[in-house]
């Protein structure tokens, strides 16, 4: 289909929402749906719209799942996906390490306590004064990125601060068959060294052999929402050749492969087939035995891995409040938010799908085409492009886009200064803010306002 192409109503089709693209606490009780034993249209009433809605069950259940197909220990969540403080107080409890990649991420998760000694720092250009942070409160691995960042630690130890445990990031040349711009383990990559033309040995011998730094191991991360396990079995034996030729080298032991994470989730019914954790465990744990049989690795480098959409994405939906229905006859209906790209960002900037409901009326038929537009001023604000709703959408009707987890929140922005929404935990019935809305007097907290006279 043309992406301007409209779809047409047909009143045969547009079943009601499939209750599988929502968090397993997910019911409908007279037409209208809950989760976390709340009323999803009524927390739209009591906290506005737009709103980020978390089930924190199906978070801790996600991060179980994960602990039981790996270990706990073995683990990290990638705080890229959705971070704040109640969601790094969450990981800590579920036992899991929390991968962070900026020095912003670094200070919430320490802010909400988490143990340093769990963390992981990633990021390709972290500047003196994060990694000097890291160092004082004792980060647990420093996933180095390139040789400047080596010459900063190795300064940074030769001022004084303690020497970190050290990973080497990989690029492995591996087609991960997802979106070209969260495709991160191809050669031509900014993230890593890269392991074609032998910069990964030479960072990870140097890092080996230093006196200032510690080496932990190799990080692989080869792109996000891919749904073709078989990438990360070749980038397992890849990492695992390199671990064995750098092992022998340096004479000393790998301690651990971290293969990344990216498993994709299902954001649509034509993904329900997508790969599930417990299946995603199975390939990668077999294919790192396979991997570190073949290259003779003894005893083998512990596996860890690292999953942020996986665990975030599912567990949430954005809600929001129609404000105007247009329809261009025989072109398209328009059907306009009161959010739109500054709070998803993903549809305008990748052309991600998802699907779009009202939860008021969850087990209505969705037989009227239409576009969910946002209210930003660029025409390329849509949330939904080739959205099905109920007939009778009406303006005022709350509006629901599922599987909304993960980079909504963490890639929202002030677009057209509009302030960006609150984010709810339910569970069990109860509702609490965990990240209250911003105001419009927050747009200004950092704007020196000058006073009348001056």
């Amino acid at each position: 289909m043309s992406a301007d192409a409209p779809i047409a109503d047909d009143p045969t089709t547009g079943a009601p929402i499939d209750l599988r693209l929502l968090p397993r606490s997910a019911t409908v009780a007279g037409g209208r749906l809950q989760l976390g034993g709340c009323d999803v249209a009524g927390l739209a009433a009591t906290f506005g719209t737009p709103l980020y809605l978390y089930d924190e069950g199906e978070l801790r259940a996600r991060c179980r799942e994960y602990a039981d197909a790996f270990g706990a220990g073995a683990v990290s969540y990638a705080g890229k996906a959705f971070l704040c403080t109640a969601m790094a107080k969450l990981v800590a409890e579920q036992g899991l390490n929390l991968d962070v990649a900026t020095g912003g991420e670094l200070h919430v998760a320490l802010r909400a306590g988490f143990p340093p000694a769990r963390i992981v720092f990633h990021g390709n250009n972290k500047a003196e004064a994060e990694l000097r942070t890291a160092l004082e409160f004792g980060v647990g691995r420093i996933v180095a990125d390139s040789f400047d960042e080596l010459d900063r630690l190795e300064a940074l130890v030769a001022d004084g601060w303690p020497a970190p445990r050290v990973m080497v990031r990989v690029t492995p040349g591996v087609e991960a068959h997802t979106h070209e711009y969260i495709a991160t383990g191809a050669d031509d990559s900014k993230f890593g060294f890269t392991v074609a033309n032998g910069a990964a040995r030479e960072a990870a011998l140097r890092v080996a052999k230093s006196d200032a730094l510690g080496f932990a191991g190799f990080h692989c991360h080869i792109g996000s929402q891919i749904l073709v396990l078989e990438s990360f079995a070749v980038a397992a034996a890849i990492v695992a050749e390199l671990a064995a030729e750098v092992a022998r080298d340096a004479g000393t032991a790998v301690d651990e492969i971290n293969l990344g994470g990216g498993l994709g989730v299902p954001y649509t019914t034509d993904d329900l087939d997508a790969p599930s954790i417990a299946e995603f465990a199975a390939v990668l744990r077999d294919a790192y035995a396979t991997a570190c049989l073949g290259t003779g690795l003894d005893p083998a480098p512990a596996l860890t891995i690292e999953a942020g959409r996986s665990i975030a994405a599912p567990a949430g939906i954005t809600l929001y409040t129609v404000g105007t229905i247009k329809t261009i006859p025989g072109v398209r209906t328009y059907v306009a938010v009161d959010g739109g790209m500054s709070d998803n960002p993903r549809p305008a900037t990748y052309g991600a799908a998802y699907e779009a409901f009202l939860p008021a009326r969850s087990d209505a038929t969705r037989p009227h085409a239409v576009t969910v537009a946002g209210k930003h001023c660029e025409q390329g604000d849509l949330l939904v492009r080739d959205a099905h709703l109920p007939a009778d959408v009406a303006v005022g009707d709350v509006l629901a886009t599922p599987v909304t987890g993960a980079y909504g929140y963490s890639m929202a922005s002030n677009y057209n200064l509009v302030p960006r929404p609150a984010v709810v935990f339910v569970h069990n019935g109860d509702a609490r803010v965990v990240v209250r809305r911003e105001t419009l007097d927050d747009l200004l907290a950092r704007d020196r306002v000058e006073s009348e006279g001056d």
